[in-house]
């Protein structure tokens, strides 16, 4: 495509057409693409090779985010590597070397993207660090200074202690943390079916504080319910011989191995029965409707 100048061919021969512009979010310049870059720069490619075919000028303009920590903590890895202190390093002679790292990398994904057969202005990309997009950015600013829309205020915000910065939320990396689960019996006061009477909704949450204030429980259609009989339990506490409890049938297998109980399966429950319950809370007494979780989603107790 390069050897035709396929992407100059493509503006002249549609220079008097409509234009169609896609506003692309650009990446980071800090490292080689991976398969989350092509699978977003091809989509992207064919939504404008579509509309370039369809009649537009489809002018693709590439763009790059050269502003952050990602940059910077490439360059810190590069000091401590050579057991330079950043703190030591001026301010004009650190950001200079962001922006020449960023530089290097534009030019590696420019080839990289090319390669994926993505058409175009990769001569003339926009990028973040270019002073009249910086100076674009502090006019806009000014604006909104101008108008009263800029406030002083404060709210609670991510810190790197090292960096000594504010962190997006996409920046914080959390290890893996097991939380502890406690299941709790519903009630069931009223109800359509007689044979429920003497139930319990069954659910489960890892926010044990959250129940003194509990008002509903969420349910799905999609999800199937059963009533069970407890017929044996090895445990003193929780659910006893004799007992009826709803919950899904999902669970059934991990609810009873974990609670160390022998189930026997009564019936189904459908969303119907669902929707009409009234359940009274476990700890105060207090009534509170079924409601429908359209968001619910099914996971091992």
């Amino acid at each position: 495509m390069e050897e035709i100048d396929l992407y100059t061919q493509l503006r002249q021969q549609a220079k008097d057409r409509p234009s169609y512009i896609l506003h692309d979010g650009p990446p980071y310049a800090n490292g080689n693409i991976h398969i989350g870059h092509a699978l977003n720069k091809v989509l992207k490619d064919v939504i404008v090779r579509s509309f370039q075919m369809r009649g537009f000028n489809a002018n693709y303009v590439p763009g790059w985010d050269c502003h952050g920590l990602p940059i910077e903590w490439k360059i810190e890895e590069k000091y401590r590597a050579q057991g330079k202190n950043k703190d030591d390093v001026p301010l004009s002679e650190f950001r200079q070397e962001c922006r020449d790292f960023a530089q290097s990398w534009i030019i590696v994904q420019s080839e990289e993207f090319k390669r994926l057969g993505i058409v175009g202005d990769f001569k003339n990309p926009y990028t973040t660090m270019a002073f009249h997009s910086e100076a674009r950015i502090a006019s806009e600013l000014i604006k909104f200074a101008m108008s009263d829309q800029l406030y002083c205020g404060s709210k609670p915000v991510m810190w790197s202690v090292v960096e000594r910065t504010a962190l997006a939320e996409a920046e914080i990396e959390y290890h893996d943390h097991e939380s502890d689960v406690i299941w709790v019996k519903f009630p069931i006061l009223e109800t359509r079916s007689c044979d429920l009477y003497d139930t319990y909704v069954v659910i489960w949450t890892t926010t044990p504080w959250t129940i003194p204030g509990n008002r509903a429980v969420s349910y799905s259609s999609q999800i199937s319910y059963g009533v069970y009989l407890v017929e044996s339990a090895e445990n003193d506490f929780g659910p006893q011989v004799g007992e009826k409890l709803l919950f899904a049938d999902a669970l059934v297998e991990s609810c009873t191995e974990k609670a160390k109980l022998v189930l026997k399966r009564l019936r189904s429950v459908c969303a119907d029965e669902l929707k009409t319950l009234i359940l009274s809370h476990p700890l105060k007494g207090l009534a509170g409707d079924t409601i429908i979780g359209l968001r619910c989603l099914m996971a091992p107790m």
